[in-house]
């Protein structure tokens, strides 16, 4: 991998001011402000992080990554998304969005109404949203301005993610089948454990279809795991941040059993 600095985007601080100073000065005639200016220090507003054949990511996409990463049902809430994790993520959303225009994929944008339906999934089965009363309107305002966020920019992330999904399951999935007594084997071996005693088991055909699902995806993520390690291998991946380089191995995301425990308590 080859090293170069961080690309800067850079901008004058006192760039209003020298513009006001500017149009004075062609009124009356009076440079008085060439010096504020002149003396005035730049200011980074952004600087590219890395480049994925020819695709810069910069670091206003590692924070927009870590706003959002509250949304994520597979993430830890004691553990906060790290900037090298929120620019794994990115590389190998970069390195499927290129492949899937690359394959010319047909069109996969999900209805509304799927977007609208994830929404309500997320304000109100969501643990840390629904803590925060996210299911009202008062509710989830409090919420997006608390990390950040807009609506705007929550429903493009849940329909973005609903097209990547879609294309997953459109070249991985086919194929798949997941038996009963895989079914039953997780019920009780990795759901019911979960459950202390005296805590309301929901029976096993209430959430058999959840874990099927589970149990789908963990199949898909191998393989979906291991067209993506080629993707990486075969493509030009370029760090410009050092201390961004990842330390360990980055880890792979798969549903928890905590997915079908939440299914079956509605």
């Amino acid at each position: 991998m080859s090293k170069h600095a961080p690309i800067r985007i850079e901008f004058p601080r006192g760039v209003r001011v020298w513009l006001f100073a500017a149009l004075l000065a062609a009124v009356a005639a009076a440079p008085c402000c060439a010096q504020a200016n002149s003396s005035a220090s730049p200011v980074v507003l952004d600087r590219a992080v890395a480049v994925v054949n020819k695709h810069v990511i910069l670091a206003s996409d590692l924070d927009d990554e870590i706003r959002l990463s509250i949304l994520d049902t597979n993430n830890a809430p004691q553990h906060e998304l790290t900037r090298q994790h929120a620019l794994d993520q990115i590389i190998s959303r970069t390195l499927i969005e290129q492949q899937v225009r690359q394959e010319d994929m047909p069109a996969i944008e999900p209805s509304p109404e799927e977007v609208n339906a994830r929404l309500h999934e997320i304000r109100t089965e969501l643990p840390v949203c629904a803590r925060q009363d996210c299911a009202s309107d008062a509710g989830w305002k409090a919420f997006l301005r608390a990390h950040g966020l807009t609506a705007e920019r929550v429903e493009a992330y849940l329909r973005y993610r609903l097209e990547i999904l879609r294309f997953i399951e459109q070249r991985f999935r086919q194929g798949i089948q997941i038996s009963q007594p895989q079914i039953e084997t997780y019920y009780r071996d990795t759901l019911l454990p979960e459950y202390t005693p005296g805590e309301t088991v929901p029976p096993l055909d209430q959430v058999a279809p959840r874990i099927q699902e589970i149990l789908l995806q963990q199949q898909v993520d191998l393989l979906f795991d291991n067209w993506l390690t080629n993707l990486r291998q075969q493509g030009d991946v370029e760090l410009l941040d050092s201390e961004l380089a990842p330390q360990t191995a980055p880890a792979t995301e798969t549903p928890s059993s905590s997915n079908a425990r939440e299914s079956g308590s509605q």
